[in-house]
């Protein structure tokens, strides 16, 4: 995991130390990528400070924004990142055939309830030659994780409760992503883990503490849900300096095995 980028999120989301740890080691590994150039569209943008880390690792691109909550969008055009933001449906993105050079998508396929509209309409979008860069957690999310702490819990309780709160839908394999990528008049060029058993571990020990017992107080309202009401989701919200150096430097340490994710 990158500690620049660690104390990068936590100064973004000091509100989400576990998504932190998660979206370090993910831009860093994208980092590492080929940098797209031309224009790009952004599915699932959110409030766009993901995508803001993001820029700063690549450097400037044309982005469009895209995102269904009209909160997140709200949001994502106060940072001043994207040419233009859209509030639509992934399956129904309000652009031409051929309008982008890539879509960059970042942990936001495994919530999409029909993905396989989603990627025909990204396929609708991309020029020949176009670049789909996305992140999921993959099929070896699940044998990462340590599992429940309490007695009387079956694991496999446990990870349907866990699947319910992050509102994970699907781990496909290469071959299922390979499968539905040729259905959308893709190819898929390259498939490689990010993440570490160790750092989903620290993920999970993080979450368990936080969002995980927010979760339960919350009568398992969705995450995004909880920070709003309790005015966590603001323009301009940054945890003051010196502050993420610190927090970087006081979260669990990890194994570097690697996963199958």
């Amino acid at each position: 995991m990158d500690r620049h980028l660690l104390r990068r999120f936590l100064e973004l989301y000091p509100f989400q130390p576990a998504t932190a740890v998660w979206r370090a080691s993910e831009i860093a590994a994208l980092a590492r990528g080929p940098v797209p150039s031309g224009r790009g569209l952004d599915l699932g943008c959110g409030d766009g400070r993901l995508t803001r880390v993001l820029t700063e690792q690549w450097g400037s691109l044309r982005l469009t924004g895209l995102d269904v909550d009209p909160l997140e969008t709200a949001l994502a055009r106060e940072e001043g990142l994207y040419d233009r933001v859209h509030t639509a449906s992934g399956e129904h993105i309000p652009e031409p055939d051929a309008a982008f050079d890539f879509v960059v998508s970042v942990s936001v396929m495994e919530h999409i309830p029909r993905l396989e509209a989603v990627l025909r309409e990204v396929g609708r979008v991309l020029k020949p030659g176009g670049a789909l860069i996305a992140t999921v957690p993959g099929i070896g999310f699940h044998r990462c994780l340590r599992g429940p702490l309490l007695p009387g819990t079956s694991r496999a309780g446990y990870l349907e409760a866990l699947d319910r709160r992050l509102a994970h839908l699907r781990y496909w394999t290469v071959a299922e992503w390979r499968s539905a990528l040729a259905h959308a008049g893709m190819q898929l060029v390259e498939a490689r883990p990010i993440l570490s058993r160790g750092e989903v571990r620290r993920w999970e020990t993080i979450s368990r503490a936080t969002a995980g017992v927010l979760h339960a107080l919350f009568r398992r309202k969705p995450p995004i849900e909880i920070q709003r009401s309790l005015g966590l989701r603001r323009p301009g919200q940054r945890l003051p300096s010196p502050l993420p150096a610190v927090f970087s430097w006081l979260l669990p340490p990890s194994s570097t095995a690697r996963s199958a994710m």
